[in-house]
């Protein structure tokens, strides 16, 4: 079936750095994921530049490829070219890669949770379509019919903590069947029964076992198989070889399935409780906060891996109180935003090809798989991406006032309109479908007016860039920046390097939301000293707890970021000495900071320092020349 793709995968395969570079890949909705021996071995721009990819992003030590909804496909043909039964044990021994302590977070619980994606979205449309046959009438609550079918989706909710357990259990490397029998203790029907009749129970009429019941639940299985990886580890460690096989399962059992009853499930259970709390807190009295922050932000979060670890915040508020407000609201009003902002790109579109993907990107969009048209579309031309931000948080405003939500997890396009039919009212369906309409006509109409401007900037930047060459890396010698702004602003205005150092186009920024220009125009540094000074008279407007990040405004309205290393908000402030504080009056050449350089590299985080313009739209243009940050020239 995959045949036709069977070139693609192999350019693939050769551009990652061929099959010997590959330890293992997966594919979720949109993009293969790459776990590769050597990163540096990956050519970017040429897998980029292949017809059927949408882009390329490295996150967390895993290479993304963006393919579409045909990545299934693609991946089949990559699986078999490349041999992935094998791959997984090529990384035995290989030291890992450092990452920071979110990341890791963030990784984690994408692996345990991605793979259940499907099923869950599977059993969501079920009931939709239940909820939609019994609001008109087809069937009945208690006809045979709906109780079936019911059960066919319930399944998926119900044994949740298995799907969790296996899944967790093969990102730690221990006995995913094992995990699984482990989680089957705790939804036994004996268990269920013995939790019903409230009667104390102990093992050995000695340990007491808490009655729990675990349908349903994520977390105490989650804190359960991750103790069990340390007890199956220890127990191959002293069993002899001979005898393995028998007595590590018997033990593994008895273990994990007394500390689960016992101790670790009972406070996973607590901890679910105290997360119920929170989401019932978020729903009587801040239930416009998550869906603001998601509609928003969530473009920002995909590229950076981040809705990862956001998304199953959805998926334990339903296990906990029925529904999801915390994700799913916000979720489907930015994929809707970003699915209007590219219908206008396409319909703007001359060029043929950037036409195509523009249309193609808009109906996977539409469907709930927004990747292709972000990386292929409305990301590099930036204003579509802004517009459908503002789009998705207005309409998520929206949702979050009315206390709109969904009652299962499924895929957050059109048909997801469905997934808000419950509680025997048509009230949330109503109001979601309000938000999408709030969040598609603002998008679309400040992608209109954004376009009008920037796409006449960018043909003529286009045309100049043809007859210039882009200036290579240099030192700081005049350590300037200067900016040709609109007519209400000064004529020029000049801003002095932060920091001594080496400096580079934006474009070598580490970091997507920099080299990109989604906070702006601007520059790299490579600093030579761990300080940072005031580069204009001005007032300290932002400054990060974390100390690594300042925002700076000038006295002739010029607004400036300047942040220090990449993912170095996750050292919460370690090796970072403010010297100033927000709101603080400072003169050109005061220092503001200090920063180890050395011991922030050692922590394993680049110290290249952006220097970004964040008001860059209000000046007539902001680009790097030799010698200067910063020029209109």
């Amino acid at each position: 079936m995959s045949k036709k793709y069977e070139q693609l995968a192999a350019d693939i395969i050769e551009k990652v750095g061929g099959q010997k570079n590959i330890q293992s890949a997966y594919h979720c909705q949109t993009r293969i994921r790459f776990s590769l021996a050597d990163e540096q071995l990956a050519d970017d721009e040429a897998i980029k530049n292949m017809d059927g990819v949408a882009g390329v992003i490295r996150n967390a030590g895993v290479y993304q490829v963006v393919i579409g909804t045909h990545v299934a496909d693609v991946f089949e043909e990559v699986e078999k070219l490349a041999d992935l039964s094998s791959a997984s044990g090529k990384d035995e021994g290989k030291k890992e890669e450092k990452k920071g302590a979110m990341n890791t977070v963030i990784d984690f619980v994408s692996s345990v949770f991605q793979p259940i994606i499907p099923a869950l979205s599977g059993a969501g449309m079920i009931k939709a379509v239940l909820a939609l046959l019994t609001v008109f009438h087809f069937i009945t609550n208690d006809s045979q019919t709906y109780i079936l079918l019911n059960m066919f989706a319930d399944s998926a909710f119900y044994f949740l903590p298995v799907l969790v357990a296996f899944t967790e259990a093969q990102k730690l490397k221990c006995n995913p069947i094992l995990a699984c029998v482990t989680a089957l203790i705790l939804m036994h029907p004996t268990w269920t029964g013995l939790v019903s009749a409230g009667e104390p129970v102990s093992l050995f009429e000695v340990i007491p076992f808490q009655l729990v019941n675990y349908a349903n639940s994520v977390v105490p299985i989650i804190l359960i198989i991750l103790v069990q990886k340390y007890v199956e580890k220890w127990l191959n460690r002293i069993m002899p070889k001979s005898v393995n096989l028998i007595f590590v399962p018997m033990l593994t059992m008895i273990i994990m399935g007394t500390l689960a009853l016992s101790i670790i499930g009972p406070l996973g259970n607590i901890v679910g409780s105290w997360l119920g709390v929170i989401f019932n807190y978020l729903a009587g009295n801040a239930a416009w906060a998550p869906a603001v922050h998601v509609g928003g932000l969530l473009p920002v979060m995909v590229m950076f891996g981040i809705h990862n670890g956001i998304a199953p915040l959805g998926i334990m508020q339903m296990g906990t109180l029925g529904y999801d407000s915390i994700f799913g609201p916000g979720c489907v009003c930015s994929n809707m935003a970003q699915a209007s902002a590219g219908a206008v790109v396409a319909f703007r579109e001359k060029k043929r090809k950037e036409k195509q993907i523009a249309t193609a990107g808009t109906i996977t969009a539409y469907m709930g798989i927004t990747e292709p048209l972000l990386y292929g579309v409305n990301l590099p031309k930036k204003y579509p991406l802004y517009a459908s931000m503002i789009g998705g948080a207005l309409g998520g405003l929206y949702a979050g006032l009315t206390h709109t939500h969904r009652f299962a997890t499924g895929s957050s396009g059109l048909p997801a309109v469905l997934l808000y039919i419950g509680d025997n009212t048509m009230m949330f369906f109503y109001n979601i479908l309000i938000a999408i309409v709030i969040a598609c006509v603002s998008s679309a109409i400040l992608t209109w007016i954004l376009a009008i401007r920037f796409e006449k900037k960018n043909a003529k930047a286009s045309s100049e860039k043809e007859d210039r060459k882009e200036t290579s890396a240099s030192k700081t010698s005049s350590k300037e920046i200067e900016m040709a702004p609109k007519a209400a602003k000064p004529s020029k205005a000049i801003v002095e390097a932060c920091t001594p150092g080496t400096i580079a186009p934006l474009s070598t920024a580490k970091d997507e939301a920099f080299s990109e220009g989604l906070l702006g125009k601007g520059a790299v540094i490579e600093p030579d000293k761990g300080i940072v000074e005031a580069p204009f008279d001005g007032i300290i407007s932002v400054f990060f707890p974390t100390a690594h990040a300042i925002g700076l405004m000038s006295d002739d309205g010029i607004e400036v970021l300047i942040h220090v290393g990449i993912n170095t908000v996750e050292l919460n402030g370690e090796h970072f000495t403010a010297l100033a504080k927000q709101g603080e009056r400072v003169q050109k050449g005061q220092t503001l900071l200090k920063f180890d350089k050395d011991a922030i590299a050692k922590a394993g985080y680049p110290t290249q320092t952006m220097v970004i313009v964040t008001n860059t739209p209000e000046f007539e243009d902001v680009e790097v020349v030799e010698n200067l940050a910063f020029t209109n020239r």
